[in-house]
């Protein structure tokens, strides 16, 4: 699943700064390149074309400070990291050497950890009210609340309950309670300062619970937790 964010490299931004810095003419080139191989990353290997050419131009900062400040935490480095790997991939896949089959698997392996996190928000923000009645996913003309930008990261999820208060949805596999916690209380800052109406509430969504975690929500007002489970039926069809 390719999608937007401030998890991935936004190619939409990356295309709009490189236009801003004039190289139009490259921008159009990664844009419009015709990928041809037997794998499917290919917004991942434009997304490597892209950290490739603004690095080369001395530009990436600049990038990641406007358009992508996850870029800047380990996460982001990590990503780049896989998008320069799948680029040295299709590099030799165009030179007709053989690619390192272990790179493969540790990025199937990513690709499946980035899975377990959209794929239930993605199911969810379609189906609030599971959560609870009457809550539904926020929209401000064109931009929605999945992925919602704020000035430092994007908010997983932004909904509004039936007594119509924000509520910030937060995904998590298995970061530790401080990061889990700190991360949701200043996004929820954020939309009380921003967009006003508040208090908001928060709810932070996974897997797993750890007791330490529900430990310290306890003292924080207007957060929850919830415990998603994942399961999967096949039906034949033929």
């Amino acid at each position: 699943m390719e999608r937007e964010g401030s998890k991935h490299l936004s190619l939409n931004d990356a295309y709009r700064f490189g236009l801003e810095q004039g190289l139009e003419r490259e921008v159009n080139e990664i844009r419009n390149m015709e990928i041809e191989w037997d794998r499917s990353y290919t917004s991942s290997l434009r997304r490597g074309f892209i950290a490739d050419l603004f690095e080369r131009k001395g530009l990436l900062v600049s990038f990641k400070e406007r358009y992508w400040p996850n870029g800047d935490t380990p996460e982001g480095e990590r990503l780049l990291r896989r998008y320069r790997k799948i680029k040295a991939q299709y590099d030799d896949f165009l030179l007709g050497r053989e690619p390192d089959r272990g790179d493969e698997a540790e990025m199937e392996d990513e690709d499946q950890r980035f899975a377990a996190e959209s794929d239930p928000r993605d199911f969810l923000a379609k189906n609030l009210d599971r959560l609870e009645p009457g809550m539904r996913l926020f929209q401000r003309g064109d931009q929605g609340g999945v992925e919602f930008p704020v000035d430092d990261g994007r908010i997983d999820i932004l909904a509004i309950d039936r007594d119509g208060r924000f509520v910030v949805l937060e995904f998590k596999l298995s970061q530790g309670r401080n990061r889990a916690l700190g991360q949701l209380l200043y996004y929820m800052g954020w939309v009380d300062k921003n967009l006003g109406n508040g208090p908001c509430r928060g709810i932070i969504v996974a897997k797993e619970i750890s007791s330490d975690l529900a430990i310290a929500t306890q003292r924080v007002p207007d957060v929850a937790l919830f415990r998603y489970n994942l399961s999967v039926s096949v039906e034949r069809v033929g």
